[in-house]
């Protein structure tokens, strides 16, 4: 008898652990297009992703890049000082965009273009996303916005 509710208790706890195991491979699966990897230009030139991969973005908008009105299609390059990407996006653009600002595109990179399915545009005239932020330090492209108000 006592053999019997050790083999059942072994029983239980691989039951358990098999039930782990599917449980957490069904969520990883289910959440596989909800994670997207930050990128800066630097690092997509270095290390081409896949073009199923989804992925964010992040760097300036470079000056004299963003083209509108030449169809349906916003062309633009993004940068970080170090790399320059081209980026097209078919939508309507964030009220805060222009060139020579901070951006975070969410979308694939395909044939040498990464193509944005969304654009995200900084809100005041002060924040940049940390992700951009710490991108742009990396390849020292970054000025801090107070140091260029202050006029050092």
């Amino acid at each position: 008898m006592k053999g019997l509710k050790k083999k059942r208790r072994i029983q239980v706890i691989i039951v358990a652990f098999v039930a782990l195991a599917i449980s957490t491979a069904l969520i990883g699966y289910a959440m596989r297009d909800g994670i997207n990897f930050f990128k800066s230009p630097s690092q997509i030139v270095e290390d081409t992703p896949p073009p199923t991969q989804v992925l964010r973005v992040g760097g300036l908008v470079e000056e004299g890049s963003l083209k509108r009105g030449q169809g349906e299609v916003i062309t633009f390059n993004i940068t970080d000082g170090g790399a320059t990407i081209k980026a097209s996006y078919a939508g309507v653009l964030p009220d805060l965009f222009k060139e020579g600002q901070g951006t975070v595109a969410t979308g694939s990179y395909v044939d040498g273009v990464f193509q944005a399915t969304e654009i995200l545009a900084k809100h005041d005239e002060n924040y940049m996303p940390k992700e951009v932020v710490d991108a742009l330090k990396e390849q020292g492209y970054y000025v801090d916005p107070k140091d260029e108000a202050n006029g050092s």
